[in-house]
């Protein structure tokens, strides 16, 4: 095995060098005649390695720590000038995230899991102080039982903390929208921080031929960040100030106009990226749509799978769709009715328990924008993957089967479904 630092790249592919059948190059990233192959978590580090992050605090915690571990290799190595801030909690590595991001820096974190819920206060203050803070979640499961494999507890948990939320499929999007995000959250219309999700394990540690972009090309389409307002000594101002009965609502008021005016910038900055790499990003990929009953809509790298057998199904004629949702939060309302609303069955599947709750986190927001709507849309709601379990295209098959049953009878058996239990 030839082992040699590759230096440029062509068409935004890192080339092979030909001195072997296989090269390893910066952060640990394999590359052969086929293309560059990452795992998830080493895309997500080269992709802020790119961004050229000013500030990077963070805290290890499986299955995020291979980003912060390549990240840390590249300050090691001197290849990029970022502020690495080795903290001893993620509490404080989102406290110190939110510290930079007022001084106007660029920052990056990542985390997962019980590191996530232990930043959680920390996650309003990022968001109420208007921090354009990117931070890749690797989705794992919470405790007790203790389990480190992935599913959407994590997040699902802290959907409401007002960060944009972005999911992914695969390592490539991870890589993408991680390079995106920065472009979003930090436009003047926006201002806030925003979460790249990835399955832990499923992604961060499969690895994937993917394409990269050459640094020059993301220098032109990422500019420096140019903060609108920051902390200086010259020009001394107040950040975070108390904000009581008479003033806080319209504080929350305004963030929630903030979050929603980011739909025009992910779909503007998705469609510019697009033109970019050819791969073109928005709120959410539809597959064969048009004419479907049936359609299934996930999140994260469940999707591939949903595809694929909704693809097998339609050669055999069956009137099925797909629906992998990018940006979770804000929840693109109009845009998912408009395609949804002729559907007769709507499948969502949902990676977390929302205990107590009637649906899933996801189920809940689909069934919310058909309400007092003039659809008769039957919505099914499937839990499944819990704690990393698997879900195989035969379960998906069942679940198309299950609901044509549905369309063409009218029946439903269960509003609520848990997958793939044991007896």
């Amino acid at each position: 095995m030839s082992r040699k630092k590759v230096e440029s790249s062509i068409e935004g592919i890192i080339p092979y060098s030909g001195e072997g059948s296989t090269i390893t190059i910066e952060g640990g990233a394999v590359c052969t005649q086929l293309g560059c192959a990452y795992n998830g978590d080493e895309a997500v580090a080269y992709a802020a390695k790119q961004s050229n992050v000013d500030v990077v605090a963070a805290y290890p915690i499986t299955p995020q720590t291979i980003i912060v571990e390549r990240f840390s290799e590249y300050v090691a190595n001197g290849e990029v000038s970022t502020k690495y801030l080795p903290v001893e909690s993620e509490h404080s590595a989102m406290s110190a995230c939110v510290g930079a991001s007022i001084g106007g820096a660029r920052v990056f974190t990542s985390s997962a899991s019980q590191g996530l819920a232990l930043m959680h206060e920390v996650l309003y203050l990022a968001s109420g102080l208007r921090c354009p803070i990117v931070m890749a979640v690797v989705n794992r499961a919470l405790s007790a039982p203790i389990n480190i494999h992935g599913d959407h507890s994590d997040m699902m948990g802290s959907r409401d903390c007002g960060w944009i939320q972005l999911y992914t499929e695969n390592a490539q999007e991870a890589y993408d929208l991680t390079i995106q995000s920065f472009k979003i959250a930090e436009d003047k219309n926006v201002q806030l921080p925003i979460t790249v999700n990835l399955d832990g394990f499923f992604i961060s540690h499969s690895t994937e031929s993917m394409k990269s972009i050459a640094d020059e090309d993301i220098n032109k389409f990422l500019p420096p960040r140019t903060p609108i307002y920051k902390l200086d000594h010259d020009s001394p101002i107040s950040i975070g100030g108390m904000a009581l009965p008479e003033y806080y609502y319209e504080f929350k008021r305004q963030q929630e106009e903030a979050i929603n005016s980011a739909k025009p910038v992910v779909k503007n900055v998705g469609n510019e990226f697009g033109e970019m790499t050819g791969r073109k990003y928005g709120f959410f990929e539809a597959y064969e749509m048009n004419d479907a009953d049936v359609a299934i809509i996930s999140l994260g790298s469940t999707s591939g799978s949903v595809r694929s057998v909704a693809k097998k199904l339609r050669a055999n004629g069956e009137k099925v769709g797909a629906i992998k949702l990018w940006m979770y939060r804000p929840f693109p309302t109009e845009e998912l009715f408009s395609i949804i609303k002729d559907l007769k069955v709507l499948v969502v599947m949902d990676r977390a328990i929302s205990f107590g709750a009637p649906y899933g986190a996801l189920c809940s927001d689909i069934s919310s924008i058909l309400q007092n709507r003039d659809s008769e849309v039957k919505v099914l709601n499937m839990i499944y993957g819990l704690g990393g379990r698997d879900i195989p295209t035969t379960t998906i098959q069942q679940v198309f089967e299950e609901s044509l049953h549905t369309a063409k009878t009218g029946e439903v058996k269960q509003r609520i479904k848990f997958l793939d239990m044991r007896e």
